[in-house]
């Protein structure tokens, strides 16, 4: 039976390889890759302030205000100044970004279900089992 620090070694590992893999695939999209999961955050969770998507990103405010800055230029995202206190910014994806972002997103998962047709079908089945335990562990560690 493998110890827990070799499981979590290879989880690591191959997290790692599959999302370096899919770096060629998100590049067809025609924007950067920090832009692509900005608006990814916009498109699958729906609007939210600036300062809601630069933590939802784990960037700075200037930092997500500039890549934010670029969205808009390209049309894909607008702004709108929401009233009360502080005047928060609300940013959303447009029909543009939203089209954009599910053209990437399926570009992905066809990837994804064209490398696991490689697999046997008792390795898809185990796959396909392990999934949700990866959404725990992904859940666990933002907790932290």
């Amino acid at each position: 039976m493998m110890d827990e620090r070799e499981t979590a070694r290879h989880l690591n590992s191959g997290a790692i390889h599959v999302l370096r893999a899919l770096r060629r695939v998100d590049r067809q999209a025609g924007i950067t890759a920090a832009r692509l999961s900005a608006l990814s955050v916009l498109v699958f969770g729906g609007p939210c302030t600036m300062g809601a998507l630069a933590a939802a990103e784990d960037v700075a405010g200037p930092t997500m205000t500039r890549i934010v800055d670029a969205l808009e230029e390209a049309r894909l995202v607008r702004r709108r100044v929401l009233a009360g206190a502080g005047r928060p910014v609300e940013v959303s994806a447009t029909a543009k970004g939203d089209r954009l972002m599910r053209r990437a997103a399926d570009r992905r998962l066809d990837a994804l279900i064209t490398a696991m047709g490689t697999l046997s079908d008792a390795d898809r089945r185990r796959l396909a089992g392990a999934a949700p335990i990866l959404d725990r562990v992904a859940a666990a560690l933002l907790a932290e």
